[in-house]
């Protein structure tokens, strides 16, 4: 479609700092450690009551997991050991769940140190039946950390809201 993003003509990239992009990845993992703590390890453990959700606890530990796979294998190239089904069972305590979350904002900031944005990333294979931008440049995968983590911090709050109203009956 003429003038859309996706269109190939577009003025070309944007620049933004590592130190704007990480406020914007603290912000959506400060959000949801925030949510996860409010909720406690028994709410924060617990699916609301619609079919197919999944708990905070949850949800937080897979963006966990899109951090370190795309920040870390996709743009680092490190290796990077993930369980994506086994993140979906995930439970336990909230305070390790913090520190974890501290621990991967950590270690992004040092896996996009020197970053090439407009490099391929070699770690994902490009699927000509959906065409992404995040097959195609490292940048591209930072923005679609981004996606993920602001994507599923509605889920949370969502999830929060869920929770909370359903404890109070």
């Amino acid at each position: 479609m003429p003038g859309s993003p996706t269109d190939g003509a577009g003025p070309g990239p944007v620049a933004v700092s590592t130190e704007d992009y990480l406020w914007f990845v603290d912000r959506a993992l400060s959000e949801m450690s925030g949510i996860v703590e409010g909720l406690g390890d028994e709410l924060a453990n617990r699916r609301p009551p619609f079919r197919g959700a999944n708990s905070a606890y949850v949800i937080l530990a897979h963006c966990l997991g899109v951090v370190e796979y795309w920040g870390g294998a996709t743009v680092a190239e490190r290796p990077v050991q993930r369980d994506h089904a086994a993140e979906y069972g995930a439970s336990g305590d909230v305070a390790g769940l913090v520190r974890r979350t501290e621990h991967a904002r950590r270690r992004l900031r040092e896996d996009i140190v020197g970053l090439d944005a407009r490099a391929r990333p070699v770690s994902v294979r490009p699927d000509p039946e959906e065409p992404v931008p995040y097959t195609r440049t490292k940048g591209a995968a930072l923005v679609h950390i981004l996606e993920e983590l602001f994507q599923h911090l509605g889920h949370m709050q969502i999830t929060r809201d869920a929770l909370v109203t359903s404890a109070r009956r």
